[in-house]
């Protein structure tokens, strides 16, 4: 279990780190790509705080926090525990993104986004903070899911 968990945070984190790579190496600093018009760009910005900037310049803030968390993650979720695959898949995105915006903040200061979605002027993100996302939601539905199925159970 442990290494498919290893094995999938692994390629997770790479592939965040090559999309962000790209985007640096293949744009300039605040460069947007119109990809499908008035939807979808591909906006080339350095976000040194979290979610819509918040909280800019606490670089260090955010890097102890993700390591606490990664911690809190093994400790009361993952260790000593039997996780199914669609389990080890979620808690390997999880991981990942979390992984992925400390390498930038650690690195470079920053995190790299660039996924500029024009809904709702929503804020610009990259695929870290989307496997961070999509984790949360799918393991609180399968939490919810076994907290019901636990009460019928009784």
């Amino acid at each position: 279990m442990y290494k498919k968990l290893f094995i999938y945070t692994i390629i997770f984190v790479f592939i965040d780190q090559i999309s962000k790579g790209l985007i640096n190496i293949g744009m300039n600093l605040n460069q947007s790509i119109e990809i499908i018009p008035n939807f979808l760009n591909i906006t080339y910005v350095h976000n040194i705080g979290a979610a819509f900037s918040l909280f800019e310049g606490a670089r260090w803030f955010f890097i102890i926090t993700a390591i606490i968390i990664l911690n809190v993650i093994y400790l009361f979720f993952i260790k000593d525990k039997t996780l199914k695959n669609g389990e080890i898949i979620l808690y390997s995105l999880l991981i990942s993104g979390i992984i992925g915006n400390l390498i930038d903040r650690i690195l470079f200061g920053y995190v790299i986004d660039f996924i500029d979605v024009n809904i709702f002027n929503f804020a610009i993100f990259n695929l870290a903070d989307s496997f961070i996302v999509i984790a949360v939601i799918l393991l609180l539905i399968m939490g919810g899911k076994d907290a019901r199925d636990n009460s019928r159970n009784k």
